[in-house]
């Protein structure tokens, strides 16, 4: 993640860093989830962006 944080968007499009608290604000956006589900959704399938939608998609 870079060191930017006026950058809007994740750094890595494939990757969720969940360690990250504007990453993670930012994925929740994405996925239009909570910051808990985000989480577990995470802790189910890894940090794949792509994984994780098609979780949440379920």
């Amino acid at each position: 993640m870079p060191d930017d944080k006026t950058i809007r968007h994740p750094h890595d499009g494939k990757r969720i860093d969940i360690n990250d608290p504007s990453e993670i604000r930012n994925w929740c956006r994405i996925f239009g989830v909570s910051e808990a589900k985000l989480r577990a959704a995470v802790k189910a399938v890894g940090t794949s962006s792509t994984e994780v939608r098609k979780y949440l998609n379920q």
